[in-house]
């Protein structure tokens, strides 16, 4: 499933992967959700308002430039804009397609993300 991430005047497109934690991530959107810096490397939400599935999942996955994650141990969101290290709980969701630059922003970041077929 494609969607995108509007923060401010830039849109990010993204591709959401198929499997049973992205698909109850689908099921929140649109969302609007303010993201910070955590370790130089990923743009982390709050709690997601919702609880994610673990279904089929790996232990532990490695954030890549580009993913986009689940961390159910803190049930937040994770968009990754360097490489992260392995850690239990994280499950790769999908991949920013364009537009990642904007993740590098310093600061806080307000993001709504909708299906790329929603208006």
């Amino acid at each position: 499933m494609d969607i995108r991430m509007a923060i401010g005047s830039t849109t990010l497109t993204a591709t959401l992967d198929d499997n049973p934690t992205a698909r109850d991530f689908a099921a929140l959107l649109p969302l609007t959700v303010t993201l910070q810096d955590f370790h130089s490397t990923e743009k982390i939400s709050g709690e997601l308002p919702g609880r994610l599935s673990q279904e089929g999942a790996p232990a532990s996955a490695a954030g890549a430039a580009g993913d986009i994650a689940f961390y159910a141990p803190w049930g937040n969101l994770a968009l990754f804009h360097r490489p992260g290290p392995d850690a239990r709980g994280l499950i790769k969701m999908g991949r920013i397609v364009s537009g990642i630059e904007a993740l590098e922003r310093p600061g806080p970041l307000r993001v709504t993300i909708s299906r790329a077929d929603q208006r």
